[in-house]
């Protein structure tokens, strides 16, 4: 049988697609922030509030390649919620309309009431999650700062069992190829449900697309829908997908795993859930510019504590920012994550990334008594240990407590770098420049004489 069709027949509405929520939330969010907080609100709200970096927050990699770190944030901006259209997700296409039922399951959404105990028969809750450590002793050896401080971990709320019945209800009426297959931008119904924070919704689709094996279906930039909800800051959608079986080191086209977008973002209570599961995230895992998630966390929190010193002390909002962004670091750090890896490119580990940011918040919560300390401290990155890059901090207000903190741990200011040049030999000239010369060669005549000392004893 043959069906006409006009070709200038144009569907009614534009497609909803996930790019399109991004951008009309992200605008809205612009509108409403305050100009004296230019990061979007970073205090615990609903799952599907979603905080952004202010423009003044644009950083670089600081590793080898000089190209923008921000690439990340292009390709993995911010979810938006758009205004719910006239017609369903895939409304626009041909084939029977599922409109009354998506308009029905949406407006609902408004006044969600959770049924007690239905959390025992769908997926456990991370309320009192202990996060997992890989080693105990290193994990006890940072005291917890940001997020016991500022991130309530809330998440891991009941699903609402009436709420996910219609979801399922609504699905099996669509038709196939609608819950199942994919639009034009690689899209399924799942990343739209997920990126508008739709929990009962996203895991009826869930459901559906598993049953098919597409569960993992990547979109043009390479995201899947646990990418999608991590991005979103949506923790009980990432806890939903995960334990439905979703690949937890699932990568975009950047390379970038859950891990890597969670501390870049500084969303805690994803980057919880996703250290809280089984099988574990491998926490070692390079992106493309060869950089684990533990070097994006300290390049991430770099950023935020560099706007913080443009805008002032009192930007509350950047505040709690770098204050979860912290926590990032530490839960990594507690999970397991090695302190000692170097970045592919340019073999920094994250105590050069922090020195060579000036961030002093960073190099003190690095720098804690641990073993091997020392020999930490004097890796080398192409030649330049940590205390080479301390000495070029022309300028900055924290250079000498850096070189102080480095030279208690064990920085040696004897070591030469590629060029054959000491950390003296880095220094700014003028008085300043003498003075900190002065501190280095007395620490380093010091460290003679106990090496001495320790031959004598011999």
């Amino acid at each position: 049988m043959h069906f006409d069709k006009s070709p200038k027949e144009k569907p009614c509405c534009t497609l909803p697609t996930v790019k399109k929520l991004l951008e009309e939330k992200r605008r809205r969010e612009s509108s409403s922030v305050s100009p004296s907080c230019p990061a979007a609100s970073t205090s615990p709200g609903p799952s599907n509030t979603v905080t952004q970096l202010s423009s003044s927050e644009v950083f670089t990699c600081t590793g080898a390649s000089s190209s923008s770190y921000t690439d990340m944030a292009v390709s993995f901006e911010p979810w938006t919620q758009a205004p719910e259209p006239t017609l369903g997700y895939y409304g626009s296409h041909p084939g029977p309309s599922f409109a009354p039922a998506f308009s029905l399951a949406m407006s609902e959404y408004s006044t969600q009431q959770h049924l007690p105990g239905f959390v025992d028969t769908m997926t456990p809750t991370y309320q009192d999650c202990q996060m997992p450590v890989t080693d105990p002793t290193l994990a006890s050896t940072w005291s917890p700062l940001g997020l016991s401080q500022n991130a309530q971990m809330s998440f891991g709320s009941s699903m609402d069992v009436a709420k996910l019945a219609e979801a399922r209800i609504m699905l099996s009426g669509m038709d196939y190829s609608r819950t199942t297959g994919q639009d034009e931008d690689g899209d399924t119904i799942l990343h739209i449900y997920t990126a508008k924070g739709l929990r009962e919704c996203a895991f009826a689709a869930a459901e559906r697309l598993r049953e098919v094996g597409k569960l993992d279906a990547k979109e043009h930039k390479g995201k899947t829908a646990l990418l999608v909800a991590v991005t979103a800051n949506q923790p009980d959608i990432v806890q939903d997908l995960l334990s439905l079986g979703t690949d937890i080191n699932a990568c975009d086209v950047n390379g970038q795993t859950a891990l890597h977008l969670a501390v870049h973002y500084g969303f805690p209570e994803v980057l919880q859930a996703v250290l809280s599961s089984r099988p574990a995230a491998n926490l070692e895992a390079c992106n493309f510019d060869g950089m684990t998630p533990l070097h994006c966390a300290a390049i991430s929190h770099s950023a935020t504590m560099k706007a913080l010193s443009t805008t002032g002390l009192a930007d509350v909002g950047l505040q709690s920012k770098a204050a979860e962004k912290l926590s990032c670091v530490e839960m990594l750090l507690g999970a397991g994550a090695s302190l000692c890896s170097q970045e592919i490119k340019s073999n920094k580990t994250v105590l050069h990334l922090a020195v060579k940011e000036g961030n002093i918040d960073l190099v003190r919560y690095l720098l804690v008594p641990l073993p091997n300390i020392k020999a930490f401290v004097n890796m080398k990155a192409h030649g330049h240990t940590a205390l080479h890059m301390a000495a070029g901090l022309h300028g900055n207000p924290h250079q000498e407590e850096i070189l102080q903190l480095l030279l208690r741990r064990g920085a040696d200011p004897s070591i030469r770098n590629l060029e054959n040049d000491q950390p003296a030999h880095l220094l700014q000239s003028g008085p300043r420049g003498e003075q900190l010369k002065l501190m280095l060669k007395k620490r380093s005549a010091s460290s003679r004489r106990r090496y001495m000392s320790l031959q004598d004893q011999e």
